[in-house]
């Protein structure tokens, strides 16, 4: 497995344009717009940081996993993720490896990418993402 870059980090928010106030105004930050993945039950709005992006996740359904985040441990960062070359055989290295993953095999996700989840229990608390991008 190649670990390419940090990709993006995750950031659960209750509502994406208050938290891109701070982002975009504060910082500087330009947001590229919102997208729904409606799989996922959430929208997401991008801020590019140059390689890397800010992701803001707001949920659409007070059933998402976005809604059910924020719930249990407040708005704030959910996720990292890390750029891979080749998302499944990076996923086929893990299960070798015996790590508890949340995605067996990538998923379509915000921005085109393939995307999987490696369990929190498996990294010491961090919800990692993989993702690859064509």
């Amino acid at each position: 497995m190649k670990i390419l870059c940090i990709d993006h980090i995750g950031i659960a928010a209750n509502s994406i344009n208050e938290s891109a106030d701070f982002y975009t105004g504060a910082l500087g930050l330009k947001m590229t717009g919102t997208e729904e993945v409606a799989e996922q039950k959430v929208r997401t709005a991008f801020l590019p940081t140059g390689e890397s992006e800010l992701e803001i996740l707001e949920s659409t359904d007070p059933e998402g996993p976005i809604a059910k985040y924020i719930a249990k441990n407040g708005a704030g960062i959910q996720h990292i993720a890390l750029r891979v070359d080749n998302l499944e055989g990076a996923l086929d290295e893990l299960k070798a490896k015996g790590v508890r993953l949340i995605d067996e095999k990538p998923r379509r996700g915000a921005g085109g990418a393939m995307i999987a989840f490696i369990h929190p229990k498996a990294t010491g608390g961090v919800l990692l993402e993989l993702c690859q991008r064509d």
